[in-house]
């Protein structure tokens, strides 16, 4: 059990883990999946601008810097793995940032869910009778 948690941290926690290039298939991804991400929170912040609804506006404020933040801090490690800069480069770092962007889109998630509400038009009826009715006094 002990040499088993030791391989796991030590694999985690390996200072400059080897065998990354650009030209690699998880190195293109990735930078692909950071890039799209930096290029969503511009994709996000034009949608925001646009949206005529003020809840699902307000609700959404933090979607753009977010994306951006997690595309950003993801280019950052991917490059870093390529180019062989210790401790910036080991895994444990993508593991917290999938971590934080897991918990981050399930907070978002249950807010939505728990804040979003929709203002329905309400049907303004036309009374003839209502001139002859009493009103409240000013």
């Amino acid at each position: 059990m002990n040499t088993f948690l030791f391989q796991v941290f030590s694999f985690l926690f390996y200072p400059n883990p080897a065998n990354a290039d650009y030209s690699s298939p998880k190195s293109v991804a990735l930078l692909v999946l950071c890039i799209l991400l930096m290029a969503g929170a511009v994709a996000l912040s034009v949608w925001r601008k646009k949206m005529s609804n003020a809840v699902t506006r307000k609700l959404s404020r933090t979607w753009p810097t977010a994306s951006f933040w997690f595309g950003f801090v993801g280019l950052i490690l991917v490059v870093s793995r390529v180019e062989q800069i210790q401790f910036v480069s080991m895994r444990v770092w993508w593991l917290v940032w999938a971590i934080l962007a897991v918990l981050y889109i399930t907070l978002q998630f249950r807010l939505f869910r728990a804040r979003h509400y929709e203002v329905l038009p309400t049907k303004v009826t036309h009374d003839p009778r209502s001139k002859y009715l009493p009103r409240k006094r000013k």
